[in-house]
């Protein structure tokens, strides 16, 4: 099965793709697309291995994530995918067009093929002003087709806020 939850930061989306996983009573492996490039960002990293389990397997991949699930999901595993948002940003931000489009049109296409169970995480940045700033405004718009895409290909699609989920599409969490 394929999932998408979205929502804000701290919204608490994580935390339902991870008791999904446990609740999955599957074999648990984090694909976590986050770089460590500063002190906030290296604690909100620790922040979330803390919760955790120890037997989880990780995978840090903040560029090539069609290849990294192609490589790894497999029937008998819960995949969480942590988060696209960040995933965005690191490709947006090398500044490399090519790059961010066969990224993004390797996973869409991987989609079709990933066996077991893949949970996609991801802030839903569209529910504000529109940002000041032509990189800021095409993170946005590529946030939003990048979801929008997704959402079609994807079994279950969660909104979260405040904790609560709301399913869009598919059976609620």
């Amino acid at each position: 099965m394929l999932s998408l939850v979205l929502g804000g930061a701290r919204s608490g989306k994580s935390a339902l793709a991870e008791r999904l996983a446990v609740e999955s009573g599957l074999e648990v492996l984090y694909v976590a697309t986050a770089q460590a490039l500063d002190g906030e960002m290296r604690e909100r990293i620790a922040h979330h291995r803390s919760r955790r389990p120890a037997a989880w397997g990780l995978v840090e991949e903040p560029l090539a994530l069609a290849d990294t699930l192609l490589r790894h999901a497999r029937a008998g595993r819960f995949v969480i995918v942590d988060c696209l948002t960040l995933w965005l940003s690191n490709l947006l931000g090398a500044e490399d067009d090519a790059r961010f489009e066969t990224e993004r049109d390797a996973l869409l296409r991987a989609t079709a093929a990933l066996p077991g169970d893949v949970c996609f995480v991801s802030n839903e940045v569209g529910l504000g002003i529109t940002p000041l700033g032509e990189l800021t405004r095409r993170f946005v718009d590529e946030a939003g087709r990048l979801h929008q895409s997704l959402a079609q290909r994807c079994d279950r699609v969660v909104f979260v806020a405040a904790g609560l989920p709301l399913t869009l599409k598919g059976t609620p969490p």
